[in-house]
C-alpha cells in the first residue's frame, strides 16, 4: 500500500512541475510559424499588344487588392508597340507589389519593349541561355527619309556613322528612347551606358554577360532558385520599402480570361481588317435592301468592333480613307455603271489602303497579305458579277411598265374613231386611234402618251 502511494505522489509531482513548463514552452514555438507568401505568376509570351498591357494592368490591380507579395511575369517576347509598352511600365512603375520581370524559359528573349519592361521591374532576371537588347524603335531603319549631302568633287568623301545618316524625325525618335530607358535605368539602378547602347546600336547580350554588367539583378534555373535568390532582399516599391520573406510561399497562377482572349482576337490587326470590310458591306446590303435586318445588325456590330480595335492599333488614316474610298467607288460601280472605270479605280485604292492601313513595320502587326489579296481578288469578282449582271439586264427586253406595252396587242370593247376604250393586260385603257376601229377588233399599241394609248389596226 506504502508503494502504491509513493507511485502515485511522483506521478503529481511529475505532473505539477514538468508539465507546467511544456504549458508555457507551446506559444514561444508558435510564433515561429509564419503566414506563406503569396507569390503571383504571370505568363507574357509574344508581341506586347494592346491585350498584353491589359492583361498585364488588371493583373497589377488584382495582386494589389489581394495583398500579393510578389508578382512575377514570365516574359518572352520579340517586341511590340510602343503605347503598349508605356502603359505596362506605368503600371509596374505605380504598384505596391513588388514586379520581377524573369525572361523565361530557357532560349527565350526580352527584345525591344521587352528590354524597357525589364528595367522598369523592381527586380530584374535572366533564364540561363536568353538574350535581351535591340531596342531600337522599328520605325527607324531602312533608307533615310531625306537626302545625305553630297560632298565637293575637290573634298574627299568622309565615312559617315549610322546616326548622321538618320533624319531629324528619326534622331528625336532615337533620343527620346534613350532618355526614357536611361531614366529606367537610374531609377533601378541599372547599367544606363548599356541600355543606351541597346537603343543606339541596337546591342544584345546574354543572361551572363548581362549579370556581369549589372544589366539585371540576377540569374536562376527556374522560378523555384529564383525564389531562393530573392528570399531576405529589400525592394524599393510605390508607398514604401518592403522585405521579401519567401521562404515558404504560395504560387498563384494567373491565366488569361475571356475578356482578354477575345480583347487579344480582336485587335490582330487581320482580325479587325475583316471586320472592318464585314461592317461596311453589310451596311451597303442593308441600306439597299431594307428591311433584311441580319446584314445591317452583324454589319454594326462588325464595324463597332473593327473601329474599337484599329483606335488601340497604330493605323494610318490615310490608309484607312483610301479603303473608304475604294469601297464607295466599287459600289458606285456596280449602281451607276461606268465601263469600269470606277471600279478599277476603286480595286487600285482599296489594295493600296490595305496595305497602308497599319502605320507600323513591325511584323506582329502588319495584315497579312494573303488577307489583302484574297479580299481585293473577291472584292473585284463580285464587281465583275454585278457588272455582267447589269449589262444583260441592259440588253433584255423591258418586262414590266409603260414600256413593255409597246408593240403589244390590245382589244376594242367599243366602236370609236379617234378616242375611245382598249382593254391592254386585263386593265381598260383609254385609247386614240386615226382610223375607225370596231368593238372587239384587235389592235397594237404604237405609243403611250401618259395615260392614253396610241394603237392601230392589226393588218
Amino acid at each position: 500500500m506504502g508503494v502504491r502511494l509513493t507511485a502515485w505522489l511522483r506521478a503529481l509531482a511529475w505532473v505539477m512541475l514538468v508539465w507546467p513548463t511544456g504549458l508555457l514552452a507551446q506559444p514561444q514555438g508558435g510564433t515561429e510559424h509564419q503566414a506563406a507568401a503569396k507569390v503571383w505568376t504571370l505568363e507574357v509570351q509574344g508581341a506586347i499588344s494592346p491585350a498584353t498591357a491589359d492583361l498585364i494592368g488588371r493583373t497589377l490591380e488584382e495582386a494589389a487588392r489581394a495583398s500579393a507579395d510578389l508578382l512575377v511575369i514570365l516574359l518572352d517576347t520579340p517586341g511590340g508597340l510602343d503605347k503598349s509598352m508605356r502603359v505596362i511600365i506605368q503600371g509596374i512603375l505605380a504598384s505596391p507589389v513588388p514586379v520581377v520581370t524573369y525572361v523565361h524559359p530557357q532560349g527565350a528573349r526580352a527584345a525591344s519593349a521587352g528590354t524597357y519592361i525589364l528595367y522598369a521591374s523592381h527586380i530584374a532576371a535572366m533564364a540561363p541561355a536568353t538574350n535581351l537588347g535591340s531596342a531600337t524603335p522599328v520605325e527607324i531603319g531602312g533608307p533615310p527619309q531625306t537626302p545625305t549631302p553630297q560632298p565637293a568633287p575637290d573634298q574627299p568623301e568622309s565615312p559617315q556613322t549610322p546616326e548622321e545618316r538618320l533624319s531629324t524625325m528619326e534622331r528625336k525618335q532615337i533620343n527620346d528612347a534613350v532618355a526614357y530607358i536611361r531614366g529606367l535605368a537610374e531609377l533601378r539602378g541599372r547599367n544606363a551606358d548599356w541600355a543606351e547602347a541597346a537603343v543606339r546600336q541596337a546591342a544584345n547580350v546574354d543572361a551572363r554577360e548581362a549579370l556581369k554588367l549589372q544589366v539585371i539583378n540576377l540569374v536562376a534555373t527556374d522560378l523555384e532558385d529564383l525564389l531562393a535568390q530573392l528570399d531576405g532582399q529589400r525592394v524599393e516599391v510605390a508607398g514604401g520599402e518592403r522585405t521579401l520573406a519567401l521562404q515558404i510561399y504560395q504560387v498563384n497562377r494567373v491565366e488569361p480570361d475571356w475578356r482578354n482572349q477575345f480583347l487579344a482576337i480582336i485587335t490582330d490587326p487581320s482580325i479587325a481588317y475583316i471586320l472592318l470590310l464585314i461592317g461596311i458591306y453589310g451596311l451597303i446590303l442593308e441600306f439597299y435592301n431594307p428591311g433584311m435586318g441580319f446584314p445591317g445588325i452583324l454589319g454594326g456590330i462588325c464595324l463597332l468592333l473593327a473601329l474599337y480595335s484599329l483606335q488601340m492599333l497604330p493605323i494610318s488614316y490615310v490608309g484607312l480613307g483610301l479603303v473608304g474610298i475604294g469601297i464607295a467607288l466599287m459600289v458606285a460601280e456596280a449602281f451607276a455603271p461606268s465601263f469600269g472605270v470606277l471600279g478599277i479605280g476603286g480595286a487600285i485604292a482599296f489594295a493600296i489602303g490595305s496595305v497602308l492601313l497599319m502605320d507600323t513595320s513591325l511584323p506582329a502587326f502588319q495584315i497579312a497579305w494573303p488577307i489583302i489579296l484574297g479580299v481585293t481578288i473577291t472584292s473585284v469578282l463580285v464587281l465583275c458579277i454585278l457588272l455582267g449582271m447589269i449589262y444583260k439586264a441592259r440588253r433584255s427586253p423591258v418586262v414590266s411598265g409603260t414600256e413593255a406595252m409597246l408593240g403589244t396587242l390590245a382589244e376594242a370593247v367599243e366602236d370609236f374613231e379617234g378616242e375611245g376604250r382598249v382593254i391592254a393586260q386585263g386593265e381598260i385603257w383609254r385609247a386614240y386611234s386615226p382610223r375607225p376601229v370596231r368593238q372587239g377588233e384587235r389592235v397594237r399599241i404604237i405609243a403611250v402618251r401618259g395615260l392614253t394609248l396610241h394603237v392601230e389596226a392589226e393588218p
